[in-house]
C-alpha cells in the first residue's frame, strides 16, 4: 500500500530519496491535490556540477514527470558570498564575470534531464542575481533581517561544527542564510513555489525559508532534503582518488563517469539503481537479487543508464562498447590510444614509472611518482600504491594494460 497520497512523494519515498520534510501531511496534501511548484538552488562556485548534485537534479525530474513544476536556480547572487555550511574556512570569493562562466557551463546538464518552455509543467531555469544584487542594504535589514534570530542561527549544526573548531565565521558568510532564506520567499511570490529540496546539509538553511516565509505572509512553504550518501564501506560517495566525480565531460570524462559506476561495490547496486536511473522498481529488484558475478551485468547496466542521463545515450553506449572491447572481447577501442610494446619486454617486466613515460602519459619519472603518492596512478583501473612496482604479463586483461593517468588520460599497452 502506497504511504503518500500523492504519486511524487511516493516515487521519491520508493527510491530513497527522502531523508527529512518539514510537514509531510501538509505537503502530500497539497501535492496530491494539483501540481506543485519546487525548485533546488546550486551555485556557481565551480564549472560544473558533481555527482551528488545528481541527487537533487533527479528529484526536479520526478517532479516533473509526476506533474510539478521544477525550477532550477542558478545562484549568481549567492555565489559572491558562498556558503559556509559544513567549512572550516571561508569560500575564495569569485568575480561575477567568473560566477556568470560557472552559470553558463553548468546550465548544459539541466537541458538533457529537465525540459523547459513555457507549459505549465515546463521548468524554469532562475538566478538570484536578479533580485539579490538590486536590493537596498538598509531596506532588505529591516524587512527581511528583523525575522531572523541570531540565537536561533547559532543552533544550526552548520554553524555550531565552525564555531566548536573555532573557526571564524565572518559576518559576510553568516548572511548567507538570509539570503537563501529570501530566495525562497521571492521564488513563491514570482512563481507559486511552495517546496524547496536538497541535501540533508541543507537542512537548517531551507527552514529558515520555510520560516521567513511564514513571517512575510507567503502560502505554506515546506522542504525536502535527501540522505548524505555514502558506500557500503563508509566512503563519501561521488568522490575518487583525484577528486570528484564531475558531470560536465569536459572535467571527467564520459567514459570515466560510466566506469566510476560500473565499480560499485555489490551492496550499493540496488540502492544506487533506484536513485540514479529511471529503471522500473521491478526491474530494479530483479537485477539486484542477481548473484556471484551476474551482479557485473547489474552494474554495467547502472554505469549505461546513469551515463545515458548525464550524457546522452550515445556516449553511454559508446562508454559500454569501449569497455567491453577493452577488458572483455580483448581488441583495441577506437576510444582509447594505444601503444606497442614488444612481449619479451613485458615478460622481463616493466617498471610503472618507465611505462607511464612511455606511454606519453608523463614527461619523467619523478612526474609519475609525485602522481603515485597522490593516488592518481592507476593500472586495469586499479590505483597503484607502490612506485616501483612492474607491470608483466600477469597484468593483461583481453590481450592489453590499461594505464590510466588522472581522470582523463588513458593509453593501452599491447604486446607485440
Amino acid at each position: 500500500m502506497a504511504k503518500y497520497k500523492s504519486d511524487f512523494l511516493n516515487v521519491l519515498d520508493e527510491r530513497g530519496f527522502i531523508h527529512q520534510i518539514s510537514d509531510p501531511h501538509g505537503l502530500d496534501e497539497a501535492a496530491a491535490k494539483g501540481p506543485i511548484t519546487a525548485y533546488v538552488g546550486y551555485d556557481a562556485t565551480a564549472t560544473s556540477l558533481h555527482i551528488g548534485n545528481l541527487i537533487s537534479v533527479t528529484m526536479l525530474y520526478w517532479l516533473q514527470q509526476t506533474g510539478g513544476r521544477p525550477i532550477a536556480l542558478m545562484g549568481g547572487g549567492t555565489s559572491m558570498v558562498g556558503d559556509p555550511s559544513f567549512r572550516d574556512d571561508q569560500r575564495k570569493l569569485l568575480s561575477m564575470e567568473a560566477i556568470e562562466t560557472n552559470i553558463a557551463s553548468i546550465k548544459r546538464i539541466f537541458g538533457r534531464i529537465l525540459s523547459f518552455g513555457d507549459g505549465p509543467n515546463d521548468g524554469i531555469m532562475a538566478n538570484n542575481a536578479d533580485w539579490l544584487m538590486k536590493l537596498n542594504y538598509v531596506e532588505f535589514l529591516r524587512d527581511v533581517g528583523r525575522h531572523f534570530s541570531v540565537n536561533r542561527m547559532l543552533t544550526f549544526d552548520s554553524v555550531k561544527l565552525r564555531l566548536d573548531r573555532e573557526q571564524s565565521l565572518s559576518f559576510l558568510e553568516f548572511n548567507y542564510m538570509i539570503m537563501q532564506g529570501y530566495d525562497f520567499v521571492e521564488l513563491n511570490k514570482r512563481y507559486g513555489c511552495t517546496l524547496q529540496m536538497g541535501g540533508s546539509d541543507q537542512w537548517g538553511n531551507i527552514i529558515n525559508g520555510v520560516d521567513l516565509g511564514h513571517k512575510m505572509g507567503t502560502p505554506q512553504l515546506y522542504c525536502v532534503t535527501t540522505p548524505l550518501l555514502t558506500t557500503a564501506s563508509g566512503a563519501k560517495m561521488g568522490k575518487t582518488a583525484n577528486g570528484a566525480v564531475w558531470l560536465n565531460g569536459d572535467l571527467f570524462s564520459p567514459y570515466d563517469f560510466w566506469q566510476y559506476w560500473r565499480n560499485t561495490e555489490d551492496a550499493d547496486v540496488e540502492r544506487f539503481l533506484k536513485i540514479f536511473t529511471r529503471l522500473p522498481l521491478d526491474e530494479i529488484r530483479r537485477l539486484a537479487a542477481l548473484g556471484g558475478s551476474e551482479i557485473n551485468d547489474a552494474k554495467k547496466i547502472l554505469a549505461t543508464e546513469a551515463t545515458a542521463i548525464v550524457h546522452g545515450r550515445e556516449a553511454a553506449e559508446a562508454a559500454a562498447e569501449t569497455a567491453r572491447q577493452t577488458f572483455e572481447a580483448g581488441v583495441t577501442s577506437d576510444n582509447l590510444p594505444t601503444i606497442e610494446i614488444p612481449a619479451a619486454e613485458l615478460e622481463a617486466g616493466i617498471g610503472v614509472l618507465g611505462a607511464f613515460v612511455k606511454a606519453g602519459l608523463a614527461a619523467s619519472n619523478s612526474d609519475v611518482r609525485r602522481q603515485v603518492s597522490g593516488g592518481g596512478v592507476k593500472v586495469n583501473d586499479a590505483v597503484v600504491n607502490d612506485e616501483k612496482a612492474k607491470l608483466t604479463t600477469d597484468d593483461l586483461s583481453g590481450g592489453v594494460i590499461k594505464l590510466s593517468l588522472g581522470k582523463k588520460k588513458h593509453v593501452l599497452i599491447r604486446p607485440v
